[in-house]
C-alpha cells in the first residue's frame, strides 16, 4: 500500500495562544483545519532539559498527520521553553500545563473528542493527563518508560517506537506494555527522532485514526 500523503499545515491556520497556567503563559500553537473539526490533538514535546520544543520534528509530524485527519491540533512548549513561563518540574507541572491547555481548547471549540499524543517524555506526560482527562485516542511515540514513571495507559493505545532506538531501548517499551497486554507498533531501523522514517510514522497515525 502507498503511504497517506500528509500535506504541510498552511501558515493561514496556524494560531499563537498565551495560556494562562499554574506557572504563568503557556506558548501554544494551534493549528484549526476549519469547517466542522473532527476533534482536538493535544502534542506534548521531549524533555525540554535536552532541548525539546514544540518545533521537535516528531512533534509536527504528528500534527501535520492529525491536521489531515481534519483535527484542531494544539502544540504547547511545556513550563521554561520558548515563551512559557516557568522551570522544568520532572512532569508534574508539565501535566498540570496540558490539563490547563485542554480547558482553553474547550472553551474556544466546545465539547470535541480529545487526542492526546506524546514523543518521549511527552509521551510519559501523556500517560499521567490521561488519567484526569480520559481521551478518545491517545499516541505514544517512543515513550521514556525507562527514564520516567510512565502510568498504565487504556488498552486502545498506539504506541509507536523505534527499534534501534538508543535513548529508549525497545526492550524497556516490551517490558512495561507487557503486563498491559499492550501491543507496540515497531519502525524497523528506526531510531528514537526517527530519522529518516518521519513519514512511516505518519502514516502508521493517518492510517490507526481513519479507521
Amino acid at each position: 500500500m502507498k503511504p497517506t500523503e500528509v500535506r504541510p499545515m498552511p501558515a493561514s491556520s496556524l494560531s499563537r495562544a498565551m495560556i494562562e497556567g499554574a506557572a504563568g503563559r503557556i506558548e501554544t500553537d494551534i493549528n484549526d483545519p476549519g469547517g466542522t473539526p473532527r476533534g482536538i490533538a493535544l502534542i506534548a514535546h521531549p524533555n525540554p532539559v535536552q532541548g525539546g520544543t514544540k518545533d521537535n520534528k516528531v512533534v509536527t509530524t504528528l500534527a501535520k498527520a492529525f491536521f489531515a485527519l481534519g483535527y484542531v491540533t494544539a502544540r504547547p512548549n511545556f513550563r521554561g521553553v520558548g515563551a512559557s513561563e516557568g522551570e522544568f518540574d520532572e512532569g508534574r507541572g508539565e501535566s498540570a500545563d496540558l490539563l490547563a491547555v485542554a480547558d482553553h481548547l474547550k472553551r474556544q471549540y466546545g465539547n470535541l473528542p480529545f487526542v492526546l499524543a506524546g514523543f518521549s517524555f511527552g509521551g510519559f506526560v501523556q500517560t499521567r493527563v490521561a488519567k484526569q482527562l480520559p481521551p478518545s485516542g491517545l499516541v505514544l511515540v517512543g515513550p521514556a518508560v525507562n527514564r520516567f514513571p510512565a502510568e498504565t495507559v487504556p488498552s486502545d493505545t498506539l504506541v509507536i517506537h523505534g527499534e534501534h532506538d538508543d535513548v529508549v531501548p525497545l526492550a524497556a517499551v516490551l517490558d512495561w506494555a507487557r503486563p498491559q497486554n499492550l501491543p507496540v507498533v515497531v519502525v524497523p531501523g528506526g531510531e528514537h527522532f526517527f530519522h529518516g522514517r518521519l513519514n512511516v510514522l505518519s502514516d502508521i497515525v493517518v492510517r490507526h485514526f481513519s479507521r
